[in-house]
């Protein structure tokens, strides 16, 4: 017997709270449009709704990781958090015309993966079980397509001159696009044991979830529902965030963390709870999959939509961003050689997640 009516409306509150907000938001637009307090007021609101819809979205794409198991679970989470990223950038982008929000949003989101997300989750795993185990293939196979889709994608371009940008910019898609699908073929074919380690079972009182209780169908239908609930937000929270940072002395590079964090969020939580559960590898698929998928995929869309609509795109990194990617996947190369993570190499990628944040705050 599947679960009662009652149990999905609970279930799925944050979904039906997000269509709340959102109708109110369409509907007291010249409200708070008029007044910088107020749209800063709702804006932030409309941040945590959008948090909360994505959350929604990323259990149910849970859901289905737990029933296919890895690599494509893992696979799952990121393509549904990386599609709900490239659906608020885009909508931020074109009302917002700002020429530098798809660059600035990228590499923010490559901090919050990697440094973040993975430097506190093997910190606290690492105090909580000292070394975690994991499969060393995934995580070089991870740090070396980063760093060749982030040089294509966002190092190159510095030396592009401007009139040859468009060239350059198809060049790009194809590439990316072309070196996705190449991982995609190896995450679920020959080498998909890559992205798996096989972790001795517990023997422990299993608890029924009543989210695993529901069909596949009806979390894809769920997904969608909520893939399209966090697009219609983003059309008022772009308004709202244009409104009320116009005034203020915010560093621009606010909005971009803002849109990073929307889309990291739930996997964020994810992450987290694997490596305090001991399954560093889902945590390993999770950070590392999401800054290559947010790469790949999300520069070819951005790339695309600023041909057709002629929207302003610079791709290139300033010199802090370039020197903080390298730093970053250095590290990482160096921490996640060894197939065991502990609490020093958590530090490591946390400082650097630090670094990231002050700098942001400068405005640099």
């Amino acid at each position: 017997m599947g679960p009662s009516p009652y149990s999905l409306i609970a279930q799925e509150k944050y979904l039906l709270l997000a269509i709340v907000v959102g109708a109110l938001a369409f509907a007291l637009e010249a409200v708070y449009m008029d007044d910088t307090v107020r749209a800063l007021v709702v804006s932030a609101v409309l941040v945590v709704t959008i948090l909360g819809a994505s959350m929604s979205v990323a259990h149910h794409a849970e859901v289905l990781a737990r029933k296919v198991g890895d690599p494509y679970g893992t696979m799952i989470l990121t393509l549904s958090a990386v599609l709900v990223e490239v659906i608020v950038l885009a909508m931020v982008i074109l009302h917002t015309r700002a020429d530098t929000l798809a660059r600035d949003s990228i590499y923010s989101a490559v901090m919050l993966d990697i440094n973040g997300t993975l430097g506190l989750a093997a910190l606290i795993g690492g105090f909580k079980h000292g070394e975690q185990a994991y499969n060393d293939d995934s995580a070089r196979t991870y740090t070396v397509m980063i760093l060749s889709a982030m040089s294509i994608a966002m190092a190159v371009p510095e030396f592009v001159p401007a009139r040859w940008w468009p060239v350059y910019g198809i060049f790009t898609v194809v590439v990316l696009v072309m070196l996705y699908g190449v991982f995609l073929r190896m995450q679920t074919g020959p080498h998909s044991y890559f992205f798996s380690y096989a972790y001795p079972e517990k023997k422990r009182r299993r608890e029924i979830d009543p989210a695993t209780q529901t069909s596949p169908l009806y979390s894809v239908a769920i997904m969608l529902i909520g893939v399209a609930v966090v697009g219609a937000l983003a059309e008022p929270l772009s308004g709202a965030l244009r409104r009320g940072l116009r005034d203020t002395h915010a560093p621009p590079a606010l909005l971009a963390l803002v849109v990073a964090v929307i889309s990291a969020g739930p996997e964020i939580l994810t992450a987290l709870r694997a490596a305090l559960a001991n399954r560093m590898q889902s945590t390993v698929n999770i950070a590392m999959g999401a800054s290559l998928s947010t790469v790949t995929l999300t520069v070819p869309v951005i790339t695309v939509l600023a041909l057709m609509f002629d929207l302003p795109l610079h791709m290139a990194m300033t010199p802090v961003q370039v020197v903080m990617t390298a730093i970053t996947l250095i590290v990482a190369a160096i921490n996640l050689n060894d197939g065991q993570t502990n609490a020093i190499e958590g530090m490591t990628h946390f400082a650097l997640f630090l670094t990231f944040l002050m700098l942001t705050g400068l405005g640099l």
